[in-house]
């Protein structure tokens, strides 16, 4: 699973700014100057913390209801939504060798059509990855 949405709680700061911190995800908090900024850097931390937990292999938790998360004064949740694909997509793009193998007459075809191997393999993987 890639596509993510967990609360959030946003915590109003005496300087205008605002904390945030997902109650679900150990150690998983931002802040923001503004509060577009804070749900800006929410979505941020939440893809990179969640992208983490499936790098690792981790269970994701799932997300609480909001009835359950206490909140103190001024406080107020906001679900924050993520794709840990695209963040993949957006910060994972060192470029990986693979060896492969086809078939003799394949490799000669696509040569004499001047085919860019890397580019269709890498197209054929994502379709297959977004199909998923």
């Amino acid at each position: 699973m890639s596509k993510y949405s967990y609360p959030a709680v946003f915590t109003p700061e005496d300087n205008g700014s605002y904390s945030v911190n997902f109650p679900d995800l150990e150690g998983c908090y931002t802040c923001g100057g503004t509060l577009p900024d804070a749900i800006m850097m929410a979505e941020d931390v939440l893809a990179f913390a969640l992208y983490e937990y499936e790098r690792d292999k981790k269970v994701v938790p799932s997300p609480s209801h909001p009835e359950v998360i206490a909140l103190q004064h001024n406080e107020f949740i906001n679900y924050i939504a993520c794709d840990t694909l695209a963040y993949r997509k957006r910060f994972s793009n060192t470029a990986v060798k693979k060896t492969l193998t086809i078939p003799e007459w394949m490799n000669e075809a696509a040569i004499s059509m001047g085919l860019n191997f890397s580019q269709i393999l890498q197209e054929a993987l994502l379709s297959k990855i977004q199909a998923k």
